[in-house]
């Protein structure tokens, strides 16, 4: 288990716009070490916290990385967290 996942486990969703900034980086990490399930697990992750958040950064960091899965579009799972992120 990544350290930033550990560490995002106990991280409160009441600052909703700072785990969702973390979890995009979460997410650039497992795609880099090829886990895209989880990358795209963790980029819905990402994005329901970021929904309704004032702060454009985390929108802004999510579609970076929806950009970098999206050549694993063939991954069921992948399809459906870019069709969740870009909807």
């Amino acid at each position: 288990m990544p350290v930033l996942e550990r560490v995002l486990g106990g991280f409160d969703d009441t600052c909703a716009r700072d785990k969702a900034l973390y979890l995009t980086w979460l997410a650039t990490s497992y795609l880099q070490a090829h886990e895209v399930e989880q990358a795209a697990a963790t980029l819905c992750r990402a994005h329901e916290l970021a929904v309704g958040v004032a702060s454009t950064r985390p929108g802004v960091r999510i579609a970076a990385v929806a950009r970098k899965l999206d050549r694993h579009r063939d991954v069921p799972e992948v399809a459906a967290a870019l069709d969740l992120v870009r909807s």
